[in-house]
């Protein structure tokens, strides 16, 4: 559903309000969709990281265990 005139520039006010009074609140809800992807690459790249150092130690154990 469309918004109309009025309400646009409601919203138009509230977002120049809050860019106002909390630039940093603003500029974290205009770029909240965008950290998603960021926030993707990270998980994966520990998830990596865990899986390696769990290998790692896995391997660790075996080479002391039959040495």
């Amino acid at each position: 559903m469309a918004l109309s005139m009025e309400e646009r520039r409601l919203l138009a006010e509230i977002e120049h309000r809050l860019s106002e009074e909390d630039p940093r609140l603003a500029h974290r809800l205009s770029t909240l969709g965008q950290d998603r992807r960021g926030r993707r690459l990270q998980l994966l790249a520990a998830v990596i990281l865990a899986a390696t150092g769990a290998l790692v130690a896995l391997l660790g154990a075996i080479v002391v265990t039959f040495t």
